[in-house]
């Protein structure tokens, strides 16, 4: 993935545009949004490949100088807290919001708070996040277990530095999970 900005050291900006439309028209690259692009990649029995929804997600937040906090469902899934494969990523930013459609694949940035952005990019966000959209009544002990098993201990460890940026419900299961294992 990359963004005409990523090649400004090499001519202005004028000549970047150009060169990428021309070599999107050829089709050594592949336009995917206004001003995101990657090298189309193809699978012998499936075809043209579409890219991750986290590597769209991460270019746009790159083109716009923005951080990106996976959100809702796609956090849940992403922990394996959730077998529910989501029809949209959604992606909290501090950026504008707007919404992506890549083929079948539709990607929403929704703008939130400096609170909901705090821990973007760590661990500790994107739990807060797969907690919010399952509830505490359906962080059951097999779930919880789950967590403690795929999530690597060093990063379970920094957990509790970011404690004080999740609601008071997960504050028992961000200690559970920080624990030193017996």
């Amino acid at each position: 993935m990359f963004v005409p900005t990523d090649f400004l050291d090499l001519g202005s900006r004028e000549a970047v545009d150009i060169t990428l439309h021309r070599l999107a028209r050829k089709g050594k690259i592949r336009r995917l949004a206004r001003g995101v692009y990657d090298f189309p990649k193809s699978h012998p029995m499936l075809g043209l490949l579409q890219p991750s929804a986290e590597a769209v997600a991460r270019a746009l937040a790159a083109r716009d100088h923005t951080r990106l906090q996976p959100a809702g469902a796609y956090a849940a899934n992403a922990l394996g807290l959730s077998e529910q494969v989501p029809a949209k990523a959604v992606f909290l930013t501090d950026g504008p919001g707007r919404t992506v459609k890549i083929g079948p694949m539709t990607i929403q940035l929704r703008r939130t708070t400096a609170r909901n952005m705090a821990a973007a990019g760590r661990l500790s966000g994107l739990l807060i996040q797969a907690l919010r959209e399952l509830g505490a009544k359906h962080m059951t002990p097999e779930r919880r277990a789950h967590l403690k098993r795929t999530l690597p201990a060093r990063e379970r460890h920094e957990l509790i530095k970011d404690i004080r940026l999740a609601p008071a419900w997960m504050h028992p299961i961000f200690r559970e999970l920080a624990k030193e294992d017996a």
